[in-house]
């Protein structure tokens, strides 16, 4: 007898060591990030882990949340970033947490830094409040080898482009993109892609990709993308699906069936997307590519030629036009280094502050001083709801922001930047119904979780990282605005980042709990 009750004290003494936490989140409706109906229940976090889900009454935590009424998901993952040259300045990431961004994938659209072992070192040295995995980006293996020059690679230097997507990989990559309108980028062939890409798929790599073309020629641009993910044999991810010029509204009738016949086919194809009718990019895209090579020394000189001005402005007009617009009203300001009075006005707002005449042609002359100044970061204004609706029905589509880390106030940045999973719950979700909340949160979860191989995490899972997101569905709101962007999300009441918490009662507390997650 008394051998029973010593083996009695003995278990339930380990059995109520076993029932303390560090973290307690009681009563929430927790959406595990499966695409499944929420369930009430509760969440014990221990070590930067979820250690238990379901009715635990009886367990004790240093910390107690009582998520009544709220909902509790994990932490989103942003698929499309470019945090590169703002972790310094803002390493709280507070643009990121407070939209409920707990992980982010960097080094998009061809643009990362070639040196990733030395990046994720000095990542994990500065401490984030977000994770932070990342692509290696063509256009810098390029540079690196060849500068910005508008030729094929030698043999020599496909090789030398070779070892460095390797040795990317091997520092972590989770895979490779490319920029196809951006210098270099745009000046490669397919064929060329093709190596690079398949070099990363011996890693297990994603090939992720700014398409060649997002408006007339979509659809040879959407078919390059799948040919190089078979080619490669590796999966492919689409960069922010769109269709760009009011004369291209409503071909995502015939965009989305590429995706979903290349997918029967048996490639793992998936696409992103930001819930916005403007995307965000540099003013040279504006100019034909063969002015943009070889640096801005380069470009000056051409731009001072007068038979190569008059065609570039040429060039400009003839793709206003076929915008079916008079003015350059649709190009915003973000960011103009040379004359910052400039940020948050059109082309045609600006032209008219010069003095100039309320022409096309005089606009398209203020657009090419610009680009001797420098060029500048922009806003385009150039898509139709109706397609951001049909393509987020998807249900291969992830939400991203195409952002950088936001430094609050400076500039006039998309507000996709502060926004986008808030937009998505707000407007897309509670108002007008496009899809159901728990297919939003798979998006922002699990499905880019499986895709980049972030293998512990994106679902509310025991033994899973405790990224953690705990919100009011109905409060959930996007602030920031084109005229207005530098404005927080609200309705995010807390946020954990590997088991700590960074956001208590809607204020970010200053935690810098995130990691480098890498390829492994």
């Amino acid at each position: 007898m008394r051998i029973l009750l010593l083996l009695f004290l003995v278990s339930g003494s380990l059995f109520s060591n076993g029932q303390q936490a560090d973290i307690l989140i009681k009563n929430g409706k927790i959406i595990d990030g499966t695409g499944n109906s929420w369930v009430y229940g509760d969440i014990a976090v221990k070590d930067g882990k979820i250690i238990r889900t379901g009715k635990l009454g009886n367990w004790k935590a240093d910390k107690i949340i009582d998520a009544t009424g709220l909902i509790v998901a994990p932490g989103f993952i942003d698929v499309h970033t470019h945090i590169e040259d703002d972790e310094k300045r803002a390493p709280e990431a507070a643009s990121f947490i407070y939209d409920g961004v707990t992980t982010v994938v960097t080094g998009n659209c061809g643009a990362s830094r070639v040196d990733l072992g030395r990046y994720f070192n000095m990542i994990d040295s500065l401490r984030l409040s977000v994770n932070v995995a990342s692509l290696v980006g063509h256009n810098d293996v390029r540079k690196a080898v060849m500068g910005t020059a508008n030729r094929n690679p030698t043999e020599a230097e496909m090789e030398k482009m070779e070892a460095l997507v390797a040795k990317a990989m091997q520092d972590g990559a989770v895979g490779f993109s490319t920029g196809l309108i951006y210098i270099p980028g745009t000046y490669s062939k397919t064929e060329e892609v093709v190596r690079l890409a398949a070099v990363a798929s011996r890693y297990n790599g994603v090939y992720a990709s700014h398409i060649r073309d997002e408006g007339d020629s979509v659809v040879q641009a959407i078919e390059e993308a799948l040919h190089i993910g078979r080619e490669a044999r590796m999966p492919v991810e689409i960069s922010h699906f769109k269709l760009s010029g009011q004369q291209n509204w409503g071909r995502s009738k015939e965009t989305i069936p590429l995706i979903i016949n290349a997918r029967k086919e048996g490639l793992d194809v998936t696409i992103d997307q930001y819930p916005y009718t403007a995307s965000s990019t540099s003013l040279s895209t504006l100019l034909p590519d063969h002015v943009l090579s070889d640096g801005q020394d380069s470009i000056k000189a051409r731009l001072a030629n007068p038979a190569i001005r008059k065609q570039v402005s040429a060039f400009m007009l003839a793709k206003l036009k076929k915008r079916k617009l008079r003015h350059f009203s649709y190009p915003v300001v973000a960011s103009f280094r040379a004359d910052s009075t400039y940020n948050g006005k059109s082309i045609e707002q600006v032209n008219l502050l010069k003095g100039r005449k309320h022409t096309a042609a005089a606009e398209a002359e203020t657009i090419i001083e610009m680009m001797e100044q420098g060029g500048a970061g922009m806003v385009f204004h150039g898509m139709g709801d109706e397609d951001v609706k049909a393509i987020m029905k998807y249900p291969f589509n992830m939400f991203a922001s195409d952002a950088s880390i936001r430094v609050y106030k400076q500039g006039n940045p998309h507000p996709r930047g502060y926004g986008t999973n808030a937009r998505v719950l707000a407007k897309y979700v509670r108002e007008e119904k496009v899809i159901p909340l728990e297919e939003a949160i798979r998006r922002m979860t699990s499905l880019p979780a499986q895709k980049f191989q972030l293998k512990d995490r994106g679902l509310i899972r025991e033994g899973f990282a405790a990224d953690i997101v705990v919100f009011d569905e109905q409060k959930v709101q996007d602030l920031s605005t084109y005229d207005q962007p530098h404005q927080y999300s609200t309705g995010f009441q807390y946020v954990l980042v590997n088991g700590r918490l960074t956001v208590v009662a809607a204020k970010h507390n200053g935690t810098r709990a995130g990691i480098t997650l890498k390829n492994k």
